[in-house]
């Protein structure tokens, strides 16, 4: 799973276990636009990190250049092996800040069995638990890296569901009829498969379920080879395959909105680093998230350049 953790022997952090490295300057030329107006970070010396996955590496890659514009030095110490060593070197200050997910901070770290199903509660309730951990959650995105059960359009006409609750009941009505790929462990998580369908009142016959690998999933559902497959809501593929996701009408997943994560020191240091990402944060949704992820993945492009060309296509930097 890309959000899960780096398993630690004794929860210790094992640097190289995890990927951390010095990491390397960022030297974009880059001038204020909507973000650094004044250049108020400017002295600053500033790391940004990020998990290893493609919209991890634009996340910190969009954070850094944010904080050049405003004047910061920044040293690029993204693409961290699992999810604990990226949050570790932020809570103990080998990085200054990172883009997280509520759902991750609150079911992985913070150690919660049942999500919260409002998002912006979710958020609240990860920021006030992690006030203690010398972190500060900044407002999040709309950008909402979730799962979903999506299918080809093909199949969307032939069916017509929209809604998990309308794929629960053609598994009633049609059992065949629904035939799902997943990874192994979304077919075994409280918060995947045996949890979908106790919240739906669905029962998929263990024959009608397929587990593969994240990438094969995608490529099985736009053939045709499974009716619905496990997707994550941002990935680049759904709108390259124009795939139909499912509604959770249910609100049964958890809620993982990107927020800008900041060790409490260095905010209290440059508390400009709040207003500085915030105009990026407040782009950031699921279309910009598959549009970003689409040219990475599909189209084999750098993370770092299409975080770049971003940036400037919207004004937020020159």
């Amino acid at each position: 799973m890309r959000r899960g953790a780096c398993l630690l022997a004794a929860g210790l952090l094992m640097v190289s276990g995890c990927g951390l490295t010095s990491g390397s300057p960022m030297a974009d030329a880059v001038r204020p636009g909507a973000v650094g107006a004044g250049e108020p970070l400017k002295g600053a010396h500033l790391t940004v990190t990020s998990k290893e996955f493609t919209e991890q590496l634009i996340l910190g890659a969009l954070m850094g250049i944010a904080f050049q514009a405003a004047g910061a030095d920044v040293l690029d110490r993204t693409g961290i092996q699992g999810s604990i060593g990226a949050r570790e070197a932020v809570k103990g200050g080998s990085a200054d800040a990172m883009y997280e997910y509520t759902g991750t901070a609150w079911i992985t770290y913070q150690g919660n069995s049942h999500p919260i199903p409002d998002p912006e509660q979710q958020w609240q309730a990860v920021r006030d638990a992690d006030l203690r951990n010398g972190l500060t959650w900044l407002p999040p995105a709309r950008l909402n890296n979730t799962y979903a059960l999506a299918m080809n359009q093909a199949t969307f006409k032939k069916y017509g569901t929209r809604t998990l609750s309308q794929v629960a009941a053609l598994a009633e009505k049609d059992p065949g009829a629904v035939t799902l790929c997943v990874e192994s462990e979304f077919a075994n998580r409280a918060d995947g498969l045996p949890g979908l369908e106790k919240a739906y009142g669905m029962s998929v016959p263990a024959r009608n379920v397929t587990q593969m690998d994240t990438g094969i999933i995608y490529t099985q559902v736009a053939t045709g080879k499974c009716t619905y497959g496990e997707v994550f809501t941002t990935d680049g593929r759904i709108r390259s395959m124009n795939l139909a996701v499912m509604a959770d009408d249910r609100k049964f997943f958890p809620n993982y909105n990107a927020a800008p994560v900041i060790n409490t020191r260095i905010l209290q240091k440059w508390p400009a680093l709040a207003s500085v990402i915030e105009p990026v944060t407040k782009k950031l949704d699921n279309t910009v998230a598959q549009t970003l992820n689409a040219k990475v993945d599909v189209d084999g492009q750098d993370p770092h350049q299409v975080a770049l060309d971003w940036m400037k296509q919207e004004g937020l930097v020159k």
